[in-house]
């Protein structure tokens, strides 16, 4: 295995000598492959949308596509008017006028609902009529007072476009489902000749409203608000269309915030410790490509941006100018002492080729281990981040040395000199001496801090709360709290029943049944023992209003019919009424009914147990009469904490197998292998276990990457350690002494890679988003702790091996490479 070890390190150093005789030809080849490439950025997008988390494959994707294409899109702009009485005539008249601009003046717009136009039934005689509640606005206080009245008692109204107190009232925007670009270019094409290739597919899937659609929609109502806003009419907004814009727009602001601190506080780092201009340059412009490129080949693949995606561009930042620094300060240190810019790049591949690219592979291991998720953000996340690793690969050391070799280099640094580090190089041999001199106590203390994190691990629990992301001031969170606790919740859960047959709605216990799965959930009790569901809609409430209507108007008779005939009947009646709001209820051949269920905003993990309570309850009363699907965008939310907890317990066990096999590949050594993956998962279990559990932060998606980036990042050090402890021990066989001089050449560099990656990191915690800031500080910290591990309990461990027979057999074999 030494010998191996010693080809490979000769084989970089001839690399090293080819890249410097071919410097022209390695840039001019870089730069045409780049330039391929890089073509492709245009390309690049966001996407903000619950549907991106989801592969275009998975069966809950469709089943809520599937739900779209019959009831159209959940995601709508949510209007509320909280004004000083609701039923005063010029705030009626005022409201119509704000709803007749919003339908003329909003594009991509399907309807907008409110109580100016939402359905009121009644009979007269014999006669069901059904039309918009304020046809006409009541001249007179008795009128008003009527209305009032009448609104607030309905079973239709109130929790749904007014509050029960009617101090708060909504305006729903539901856009198009669709883009209808797609329609132009349906009749566009109408107009060629130009024939369809034989088994072409004539219907293709249809694409949803764009990112840039949606955007023009709330834009668009913004302005409407500015224009009404008063304090006869204050408004707020909110809504599924306004999320997603708003994440779609912090998305690109923080990339560009981000990017640019990041830039200027590496650029000071570099300064610090190359103190020269080239080192500052190559590695970000090092850096700079190998992000490009990266993204690039995203766009290419059509990969939007999304929130976990997010993460790619500093991660890669990161740790390209880790990589980078890593090469660069053995080539600053053997060209200052030989002056010999050739032999520099050959020693510098030669020195530390082989752990670049150990860190390299168990980094992108790392990452490629969320490549199986079933996530799709989180797979691309890990695919494209564990290709961007390769791509920094070759950037550093291909790129990078055939830069070296053109550009014009002073042999000393432009400030500092021998004294510039003499008391940084003190504080590493006191940091060596320490953890050498006094191991067990290093252990010890290292054992203690782990049994505290182990405690604080089983206090953690997963807790996920999207509008918890928000700034508690935030107008978009302030309004969102304000409309879902005056209606009893704004998230709604969709349940598609498909009798499997035309007119199965008909059937009395068909109707039955979903009446039954309605109340169920209306009475269904959360964990504090409250009710959780605010309101919920279905053609049931649209046969109970008819059937109502049809007999006097009289409340007992707000029932289902239990006739076969008269459900036909009353639901062709209210079909024929002029209402279209029962295709908003079943389908075209009464075969499939919507049950939607409207519940308040709180964590994914009471989501998760209602709806999982929704499926069983729903199995039990229908009982194989009916095809039940649970959808809508809080199933997507529910699954996606499902998804995320499988595939994260996945990656973990595939990175960490993984990685240790590549450290015991690096070390030789079985045993060694095993022993730095200690090192490793030390700081993420002090993470996980104490810093979280102190903080107060608990686990959600966001935190749960956290574990298999931190470990790809975390070994990268270890390795550097390892690999050259490896090397001065065989030299000295002293393991002090080897971990004083590992120190005092790989440490300079662990150091400040530390500091660039935490940097990076940490700067995520100027992010709007919260859970952004607590990956970044979470992170972060684990670097920290990763550093410290390396620099104390790495050397204590090693110094405990080498006094054991395999330890000083060690210096043996390590000698002869």
């Amino acid at each position: 295995m030494a010998n191996v070890r010693a080809k490979i390190d000769s084989g970089f150093e001839t690399f090293g000598h080819l890249i410097y005789r071919n410097r022209f030809k390695t840039l001019v080849l870089m730069l045409i492959l780049m330039g391929g490439v890089l073509s492709q950025l245009p390309k690049l997008g966001f996407d903000s949308t619950n549907e991106s988390y989801f592969h275009e494959d998975d069966p809950t994707l469709s089943d809520y596509d599937a739900f779209r294409d019959q009831f159209g899109r959940q995601d709508t702009v949510v209007v509320a008017l909280t004004p000083p009485d609701v039923f005063d005539r010029d705030f009626l008249q005022k409201l119509t006028r704000f709803h007749d601009t919003l339908e003329a003046e909003v594009p991509y717009v399907k309807e907008v609902t409110s109580l100016i136009n939402v359905r009121y039934t009644h009979g007269e005689g014999d006669v069901l009529i059904v039309e918009d509640l304020l046809e006409e606005i009541p001249q007179t206080a008795d009128g008003l007072a009527d209305l009032k009245q009448r609104v607030l008692s309905s079973t239709l109204y109130p929790d749904y476009l007014i509050s029960e107190d009617g101090r708060l009232t909504i305006v729903i925007v539901e856009t198009l489902a669709y883009s209808p670009r797609e329609e132009e270019d349906e009749v566009l094409a109408g107009f060629e000749e130009t024939a369809q290739p034989e088994g072409a597919d004539a219907a293709e899937k249809p694409i949803p409203l764009t990112p840039e659609e949606n955007a023009e929609v709330v834009r668009a109502v913004e302005k409407v608000l500015a224009d009404f806003d008063g304090p006869d009419f204050p408004t707020h907004m909110t809504g599924g269309a306004v999320f997603s814009e708003f994440f779609r727009t912090t998305m690109g602001q923080d990339i560009v915030r981000f990017m640019g601190l990041a830039f200027l506080a590496i650029a000071v780092l570099l300064i610090v410790l190359f103190r020269r201009f080239s080192g500052v340059v190559l590695p970000l412009l090092v850096v700079i490509l190998s992000l490009l490129t990266t993204v690039a080949l995203m766009a290419a693949a059509g990969i939007l941006f999304t929130l976990p995606t997010l993460i790619l561009p500093r991660f890669l930042m990161a740790v390209g100018v880790a990589t980078s620094v890593h090469l660069l300060v053995i080539f600053f240190r053997h060209y200052r002492q030989h002056g010999d810019k050739e032999g520099a790049i050959a020693h510098a591949l030669g020195h530390s080729g082989l752990p670049i690219v150990m860190t390299g592979a168990t980094t992108a291991a790392g990452m490629f281990s969320f490549a199986t998720s079933e996530m799709a953000p989180v797979a691309h996340l890990g695919i494209f981040a564990g290709i961007g690793m390769i791509i920094v690969l070759v950037y550093t050391l291909v790129f990078l040395p055939s830069l070296l070799a053109i550009w014009p280099l002073r042999r000393d640094a432009r400030f500092g000199g021998k004294r510039y580090w003499e008391g940084f190089d003190r504080l590493l041999v006191a940091i060596a001496d320490l953890a050498t001199g006094r191991p067990w106590s290093v252990v010890i203390v290292s054992g203690v801090i782990v049994m505290l994190a182990l405690a604080g691990l089983f206090r953690l629990h997963f807790s996920q709360n999207f509008l918890k992301w928000l700034p508690p001031d935030l107008d978009l969170r302030v309004s969102t709290e304000l409309i879902g606790e005056a209606l009893n919740g704004m998230d709604q859960l969709e349940i598609i029943i498909d009798t499997g047959r035309e007119n199965g709605l008909y059937e009395p216990a068909v109707m039955n049944h979903i009446e039954e799965l309605a109340r169920f959930a209306e009475n269904y009790e959360n964990e504090a023992g409250v009710r959780f569901v605010g309101k919920t809609r279905s053609v049931g409430n649209i046969l109970k209003e008819t059937h109502q209507a049809l007999n006097g108007n009289q409340p007992e008779y707000y029932s289902i019919p239990q006739e076969r005939p008269l459900i036909a009947q009353e639901l062709l009646l209210f079909e024929n009424s002029g209402s279209d709001d029962l295709e908003k209820s079943v389908d075209t051949l009464f075969s499939k009914a919507r049950l939607t269920v409207t519940v308040p905003n709180d964590d994914g993990a009471v989501y998760v147990k209602f709806v999982d309570k929704i499926k069983t309850e729903a199995e039990r009363i229908f009982q194989g009469s009916a095809d039940v699907t649970v959808t809508g965008t809080l199933n997507l939310f529910t699954q996606m904490i499902h998804t995320m907890s499988r595939s994260m317990a996945k990656s973990y066990v595939v990175a960490s197998v993984v990685i240790t096999l590549l450290m015991i590949l690096l070390l030789g050594s079985i045993r060694l292998g095993l022993l730095s993956m200690v090192v490793n998962f030390t700081p993420i279990l002090v993470t996980m276990g104490l810093v979280m559990w102190v903080a107060g932060i608990q686990l959600d998606i966001s935190a749960l990457l956290l574990g298999s980036i931190a470990l790809g990042l975390a070994v990268d050090d270890t390795i550097h350690f390892f690999h050259n402890f490896r090397r001065y021990y065989g030299q000295s066989g002293n393991a002090q002494e080897a971990v004083r001089q590992t120190l005092l050449t790989a440490g300079r560099a662990m150091l400040f890679t530390t500091l660039v990656l935490v940097t990076g990191f940490w700067l995520f915690m100027l992010s709007t988003l919260k859970n952004n800031f607590n990956f970044g500080f979470l992170t972060g910290t684990t670097l920290i702790f990763a550093l410290a591990a390396d620099f104390l309990l790495a050397p204590a461990l090693l110094t405990l091996v080498t006094r054991t027979r395999y330890g000083r057999s060690l210096a043996e074999r390590w000698s002869q490479a």
